[in-house]
């Protein structure tokens, strides 16, 4: 099926870019259905340092988990807590 697409519009801005497509759907504009899978390999999630005061037994605890896998204890509680947030 080939869609008739509208053309996009020249914005001066990203602002003014963003209202745009608040307001109008991009499938008027893309067709969708051609539309290939974009591969990043070298594109690192953004980190934030935080501050996690855990009594010492819970650290404890959790080192020796994360030495029975080998891991770091810290790359455990990230582990941990992606797969909670996917449970629920």
């Amino acid at each position: 099926m080939n869609k008739q697409t509208k053309a996009i519009p020249t914005f001066t801005t990203e602002a003014q870019e963003r209202a745009y497509w608040e307001k109008h759907d991009s499938t008027d504009y893309l067709d969708w259905s051609k539309a290939k899978k974009a591969t990043l390999p070298n594109l690192k999630p953004t980190t934030k340092t935080i501050s996690l005061r855990l009594p010492q037994h819970l650290l404890d605890s959790i080192k020796v988990a994360a030495n029975a896998r080998d891991v770091p204890y810290q790359s455990l509680i990230k582990v941990w807590l992606q797969e909670k947030l996917h449970t629920h």
